[in-house]
């Protein structure tokens, strides 16, 4: 979709009132005004914790808020029916659904099963700290509230590589199953990244493929959703992701736009995953985010011109969804990588006012959260949204020669209504030279972003000489 944007349709801290589907259903057609053309939703399934559960401690893939499971029938945010009569109305307003899949782990076994097992470290899972014991395992999952329906398939301890808890003794080790091994092509962190929470899939059985695969399908047909954005991918074996879609695309005939979380700042990382699927879905832009990080951590001296260095969309712009922040990365999660207010505005603009990747907007930097102390960024959004659809078009110009203040600009074409320049400063206000297209000489510019009154007038060779406030971001386009 061209200049498609994507929104990250919640935050970590949603009140857990069960009416999130319903606030969103009547933000669609603002949404579609704003331009938005995508949006992800947060896992629409029963998770362990019930009511405050965000759906990443998934129990029953099943459950969209259907039946009495973990002590309520609706999710976190809503019931089954609300879920689909919001997809419904976000298709009316030409708004793809991305669904978010939680593979890796299952939570809130119904039982326990004795299984051998073996103590393993944490820093390094391939080394046993312990002789192999009978373990209590919390491993299987029959749901009993769902009485089966939509599907039969049990889950039991052969499902699964380990656990992280002895129920027999009370002791929190990690521990691999006798006769199971961790999956191989998953992250090297801690020796093999497999093991991250709950009782963990075992992505070569191939009983928990096909049901996988099966689920998929169901999931397609229940919903109707466009597109998947994928948990925890570090922890998986690649390959599975690429057979997964394949299968899915075959039987239905669908795009099926999918991303991954695959969190790690190493570009050769994110490459190499992407290789492993033969670049079938796009992964999250984690170095771009560290970028931003550091950027707005230094104090004016990271070097500007390097700002999208070693970054996914530098090497992989098709396959690059860039975001500013998001759900983990809010204060008081595991990834913490909280980006200061001051770079927001310029973070955005990076990603929303360049044409290359697919950038997400986070719900918490659109809509604010006042009791967590996140501010609204929404008007500033908006601006570049507007100026996405219906300027941002042409032949790409990047002046990227300053540490301090960097630039770039659209020619438009030629259209004498399309076009702009972008500048961005690090430290103090400044201007830069840059080029818009020689169908605007002598034609008057404007910041899209408001930080200036004034006028820039563009020269017969279709250059202009543009102002930027120190710290912040202006967006110039035809008046």
């Amino acid at each position: 979709m061209k200049n498609g944007v994507m929104l990250q349709g919640f935050e970590w801290y949603l009140p857990s009132d069960g009416k999130h589907w319903e606030r969103l259903r009547k933000q669609a057609k603002n949404l579609q005004k704003a331009g938005f053309t995508a949006i992800w939703l947060p896992p629409a399934y029963k998770g362990n914790g019930g009511i405050n559960d965000t759906g990443y401690g998934a129990y029953d893939l099943y459950d969209l808020g259907e039946f009495d499971q973990k002590g309520t029938i609706c999710t976190k945010y809503g019931t089954k029916d609300e879920y689909l009569a919001l997809i419904d109305q976000l298709h009316k307003c030409n708004i793809d659904v991305y669904a978010d899949m939680v593979f890796n782990h299952k939570m809130g076994a119904d039982g326990v099963e004795m299984v051998d097992a073996t103590p393993v470290a944490g820093d390094n899972r391939n080394i046993a700290i312990g002789q192999e014991e009978s373990i209590e395992a919390w491993t299987l999952f029959d749901f009993p509230g769902r009485h089966d329906k939509y599907s039969s398939f049990h889950w039991h301890h052969q499902h699964f590589d380990g656990v992280d808890f002895d129920n027999r003794t009370k002791k929190h080790n990690i521990y691999v199953f006798d006769g199971e091994t961790w999956d191989n092509n998953v992250d090297d962190e801690n020796g093999n990244y497999d093991y991250l929470m709950g009782a963990d899939l075992d992505f070569d059985n191939q009983e928990v493929i096909q049901e996988l695969k099966d689920y998929g399908m169901w999931y397609l047909n229940m919903t109707k959703v466009d597109g998947f954005r994928m948990d925890a991918c570090k922890h998986i074996r690649a390959t599975f992701f690429k057979d997964w879609l394949d299968y899915l695309r075959q039987n239905t005939n669908k795009e099926l736009f999918t991303v991954g979380e695959y969190w790690s700042a190493d570009i050769n990382e994110l490459s190499d995953f992407l290789n492993d699927n033969e670049f079938k879905l796009s992964l999250f832009d984690v170095s771009l985010h560290y970028n931003f990080f550091a950027l707005n951590n230094a104090n004016g001296n990271f070097d500007m011109r390097n700002i999208f260095a070693n970054s996914l969309v530098e090497r992989y712009p098709l396959n690059a969804v860039t975001f500013v922040e998001n759900h983990d990365t809010q204060k008081g999660q595991a990834l913490q990588t909280v980006i200061a207010d001051w770079f927001k505005p310029i973070a955005y603009g990076l990603i929303l006012l360049r044409t290359s990747g697919y950038p997400c907007v986070f719900y918490g930097d659109y809509y604010g959260n006042e009791a967590m102390g996140m501010k609204s960024f929404k008007k500033i959004i908006d601006k570049m949204l507007l100026v996405r659809r219906t300027k941002l078009e042409g032949q790409e110009y990047n002046y990227f020669d300053d540490s301090d203040v960097i630039g770039w600009s659209y020619d438009g074409y030629g259209q004498d209504d399309k076009g702009c320049a972008i500048i961005i400063s690090d430290r103090y206000d400044a201007s830069k030279y840059m080029y818009v297209g020689k169908q605007h000489a002598n034609k008057q510019f404007v910041d899209a972003l408001g930080h200036f009154r004034k006028t820039v007038v563009i020269n017969n060779d279709g250059w202009g000489n543009f102002m930027v406030k120190g710290g912040s971001i202006s967006c110039w386009i035809v008046k």
